[in-house]
């Protein structure tokens, strides 16, 4: 990765200095509003889609909210587990960060001294928008432009190459597409275990949406018993 840590005609190291550029001449406010966006502001924005999108499924009650939620569930477990799966890989290609080789960075994230490939932030973000996508497509477009936003602001704020970033998204993308089918398979019976408890059920299905799928066919079956006694 030597290589990749040379500017010149690097157009991974020139794409840095471009979007790190901007920082230079944007005010201070917006450096610190960036700076809280990429660090955390970002995060909290995937998790509070997700909730968004679990309680959306939860409310509408549908015959397959057991395997949505499960869908959901994986969201964060994808994250966590591509950011595991990182760990050895960063070890292994032991990537200094860009302020270390090369000089006039405005770095805005002090303290980062661990490796820069690849980026936990890119990673964490994809992996859940790429499994929220494929539980839901509204909500998983929104996540994909969010996780899109957190892989600038890395580089924006300093800390991280360009290639850390698409690095990171092609893990993420790559934990939560691969283990979605033995996720779903381990989630979905569980999630049905627990739409069938009294209580543990309402994470899956609202109180409302259930009384809705149960009243509906009794009043159907008096309304039939009541259309055969007048023909009788």
């Amino acid at each position: 990765m030597a290589a990749l840590a040379e500017s010149g005609s690097n157009p991974d190291v020139d794409l840095l200095y471009d979007i790190n550029g901007l920082a230079k001449d944007a005010p201070h406010w917006f450096d610190r509003g960036m700076e809280f966006l990429g660090e955390y502001g970002l995060l909290l924005a995937m998790v509070l889609l997700v909730l968004w999108c679990w309680w959306s499924v939860r409310r509408r009650g549908d015959s397959d909210a057991a395997s949505s939620v499960a869908a959901l569930v994986w969201a964060p477990l994808a994250a966590g587990l591509a950011v595991l799966v990182n760990v050895p890989i960063r070890g292994f290609v032991e990537r200094p960060r860009p302020f270390v080789d090369h000089q006039g960075l405005d770095v805005l994230v002090t303290g980062k001294t661990g490796y820069s490939f690849v980026s936990d932030h890119a990673t964490l973000t994809m992996a859940a928008a790429v499994a929220l996508f494929l539980a839901n497509r509204k909500f998983g477009l929104i996540g994909l432009g969010l996780a899109l936003l957190e892989g600038f602001c890395r580089v924006y704020l300093g800390v991280h190459y360009p290639t850390d970033v698409v690095g990171g998204f092609a893990l993420g993308t790559a934990v939560a597409l691969l283990l979605s089918p033995l996720a779903m398979a381990l989630l979905t019976p569980l999630m049905k275990a627990v739409e069938r408890s009294p209580r543990a059920g309402r994470l899956i299905r609202a109180r409302g949406a259930r009384a809705a799928r149960t009243v509906v066919p009794e009043a159907r079956s008096e309304r039939t018993a009541e259309e055969r006694d007048l023909a009788a």
